[in-house]
C-alpha cells in the first residue's frame, strides 16, 4: 500500500495529524471523509486542496468519502469568518449539492471496488434529529469550556458568535461520530483551520463510545504575495464554466507566478514525484518558457472540463498571444470570444451599415474611435497594420454581413496588441 503521509509530505500537503494516523494508513485501508460547505452551486479552486486530498488518498489504495454538508450549511461553519453567514434554504441547500456531485466525479472514482469513493449528505442522519434529543444524547459529552478553547470560536469573541453558529463544532463532531459507527470511518480530513472542529469529534467519539479516531489537516493555500489562493481581481475562479469559462479557468494556472507555480504542481497535479521533479528542473533552466505553468493548466483544465475545452482554451490563448488564425476566431463560441477579449473597448455598429457596405475610415475613425482620426486611420491601413477577424485588411476594404463572428461581432486589431470589438445593435 502506498505511503499516504510521505506522499502528502513530498507535495507539501501536510500540516498536522494525530499520534497514530500514520502507522493505521499503513497497517490497513482506511476510510475518511473530508466535507465539503454546499453554500454555492459550484466549488471554487480554493476547495481543490481538499479533493485533490481524497484524490490522492483513493490512489494510495484507501476509500475517500466526500461529505456534503446538507445540514451544517444550513448553519454555517464560523471557523476564522468574521461574521454570521447568511442562512440559505432547502431547496437551495439540494441544488447546490447536485451540481457539486457532478464536480467531484471528475476527480473521484466512485466506481472502482473495494476503494470506490462514496458521497453521503449530513442532511440524511440530522434531518429527524430532534433539538432535544440532540442536546440530550450529544451536547451533554462536551463542556462549553472545551467549546470557547477552540481558535475559531475565540477569534469571533470581539465581534460576537449566535448560538447558532457556536454550534457548529458540536454538529460536524456528530458527523465524525456517526460515521465512525455507521460507516467505519476513522479519519477526518480538512484544512488546517478545521483542526478545532474535527478534534472536537474525536473527543466526541472517545467520549460517548470510548472509541479511537484520527485526524489530519492541510496547509492552507496562499500565493507568495500573500493573497488568498483561488481570488481573481474578478472574484473567485469556479469550477462551473457558467462562472468562471474554460479559456480564463486555463489562463488562471497558466498565469501563476514562478514562486506559486512548483508548489502548485505538487499539489493538483497526480504526477509522478520523478516527473514533477523533471518538469521543475526543465521550468529552472528556461523560466521564460513557462512550462510548470503550462503542464498544470493543461492537466487541470482537461480534468475540469475535457480536452475539447483545453484545446479551445489553447486556440483562444492563441489567438489573443500568439499567432491565431480567423478560421480559429470562427470556431470559436460566444462565451469563449467573450471571455478572451473581456476588458477590451467595445462599440455598437448597426446591422444596416454592414448591410450596405461599411467603409473602414468612417468605422475606425468616427464610429468607433480606434484612431482619433481618419489620417491617422488611412496611415495605419496603407502599412498593413489594421486587421479585422485576425485578417490584415487594406482601404479597400467594406465591412459587411459576412465579417461578423456568431452573428453578432468583429473584432479589430490595431498593430500587434490592441484590440477592439464591434457589436451589431
Amino acid at each position: 500500500m502506498k505511503n499516504f503521509i510521505e506522499e502528502l509530505r513530498w507535495r507539501g500537503m501536510l500540516h498536522d495529524t494525530m499520534p497514530g494516523t500514520e502507522e493505521l494508513l499503513q497497517k490497513e485501508m482506511v476510510k475518511a471523509y473530508i466535507g465539503f460547505d454546499p453554500t454555492a452551486d459550484s466549488l471554487g479552486v480554493g476547495n481543490l486542496v481538499q479533493v485533490m486530498t481524497l484524490v490522492h488518498f483513493q490512489r494510495a489504495g484507501h476509500k475517500p468519502i466526500a461529505l456534503i454538508g446538507g445540514a451544517t450549511g444550513m448553519i454555517g461553519d464560523p471557523s476564522f469568518k468574521s461574521n454570521e453567514r447568511n442562512l440559505l434554504d432547502l431547496e437551495t441547500l439540494r441544488h447546490n449539492q447536485e451540481c457539486q456531485k457532478k464536480q467531484l466525479s471528475k476527480f473521484l472514482n466512485f466506481d472502482c471496488g473495494a476503494n470506490s469513493a462514496e458521497l453521503v449528505n449530513n442532511y440524511d442522519w440530522f434531518k429527524d434529529f430532534g433539538f432535544l434529543d440532540f442536546i440530550r444524547e450529544v451536547g451533554k459529552h462536551i463542556t462549553v469550556n472545551y467549546m470557547m478553547s477552540k481558535d475559531s470560536v475565540k477569534s469571533r469573541m470581539d465581534s460576537g458568535i449566535s448560538f447558532t453558529e457556536f454550534s457548529y463544532q458540536l454538529i460536524q463532531g456528530y458527523d465524525f461520530y456517526h460515521l465512525w459507527k455507521n460507516h467505519g470511518v476513522k479519519l477526518q480530513m480538512g484544512g488546517s483551520d478545521q483542526w478545532g472542529n474535527i478534534t472536537t469529534g474525536t473527543e466526541l467519539i472517545r467520549r460517548m463510545a470510548s472509541g479511537e479516531a484520527f485526524a489530519l489537516t492541510t496547509p492552507l493555500i496562499k500565493k507568495a504575495d500573500g493573497a488568498k489562493f483561488g481570488k481573481t481581481e474578478s472574484g473567485n475562479v469556479w469550477l462551473d464554466p457558467a462562472k468562471t469559462s474554460p479559456y480564463q479557468f486555463y489562463q488562471f494556472w497558466l498565469n501563476a507566478a514562478d514562486a506559486d507555480a512548483e508548489g502548485y504542481i505538487k499539489i493538483f497535479s497526480i504526477k509522478s514525484r520523478e516527473e514533477i521533479e523533471a518538469l521543475i528542473a526543465e521550468h529552472a533552466q528556461a523560466p521564460h518558457l513557462r512550462q510548470l505553468q503550462k503542464a498544470l493548466a493543461e492537466e487541470i483544465t482537461t480534468r475540469v472540463h475535457s480536452k475539447e475545452e483545453l484545446n479551445k482554451a489553447l486556440q483562444a490563448s492563441e489567438i489573443l498571444f500568439g499567432n491565431g488564425t480567423e478560421e480559429m476566431l470562427r470556431t470559436m463560441d460566444e462565451a469563449t470570444l467573450l471571455s478572451v477579449f473581456e476588458g477590451v473597448p467595445q462599440f455598437e455598429i448597426s446591422k444596416e451599415s454592414l448591410e450596405e457596405g461599411a467603409d473602414m475610415l468612417e468605422i475606425l475613425a468616427v464610429h468607433t474611435q480606434v484612431f482619433p482620426s481618419k489620417g491617422e486611420a488611412r496611415k495605419m491601413l496603407q502599412a498593413n497594420g489594421v486587421s479585422v477577424n485576425k485578417t490584415k485588411i487594406g482601404l479597400e476594404k467594406k465591412l459587411s454581413i459576412s465579417d461578423l463572428l456568431n452573428e453578432r461581432f468583429i473584432l479589430i486589431q490595431k498593430g500587434k496588441k490592441n484590440y477592439y470589438l464591434l457589436q451589431v445593435k
